[in-house]
């Protein structure tokens, strides 16, 4: 759209269906750079990607000119199909149904970037889903304990 200006800078995290511990670090630089190229094939620009073997924070600049949830959809089914392809999993592949996001101003990018790009770091202090209710707690996001990722049974 002409004339449209916008700067919105969006954290997406979301994880392999039941949380399965999946991602493997043999593939999983593969796996980050096909999810950019699916971010930016949607003309949004990616600024960090990184996880741990049971979910994926990114944190990109968003066009106006998609949903998130239709952005989250096609990162969703490309990555997983890309993934299935492959052969990097010894059962089917798939995203978990859902996934978090929330935004921040400019100023506060380096951090958001020194975050998940440390997530190692992170996740000797706290299990994803620690991290993902904190995430929400913060943002004030209400949510129902029933639909939250649950922890691998």
């Amino acid at each position: 759209m002409a004339n449209t200006y916008t700067q919105v800078h969006l954290q997406f995290v979301f994880a392999p269906k039941y949380r399965a511990s999946l991602v493997h670090s043999s593939w999983e630089n593969d796996l980050y750079r096909y999810v950019t190229g699916i971010v930016q094939t949607n003309k949004h620009k990616m600024i960090a990607i990184n996880g741990m073997p049971g979910h994926v924070h990114m944190l990109i600049g968003f066009r106006a000119t998609q949903t998130m949830a239709d952005l989250m959809q096609d990162v969703k089914a490309g990555s997983s199909k890309w993934i299935n392809d492959n052969k990097y999993c010894n059962t089917r592949f798939e995203w978990q149904s859902g996934y978090g996001v929330f935004s921040y101003a400019k100023s506060q990018l380096p951090d958001v970037i020194r975050y998940i790009q440390n997530q190692n770091e992170h996740h000797r202090k706290h299990t994803f889903l620690q991290e993902y209710k904190l995430f929400l707690e913060k943002f004030e996001v209400e949510y129902d304990e029933r639909y939250i990722f649950q922890e691998p049974g």
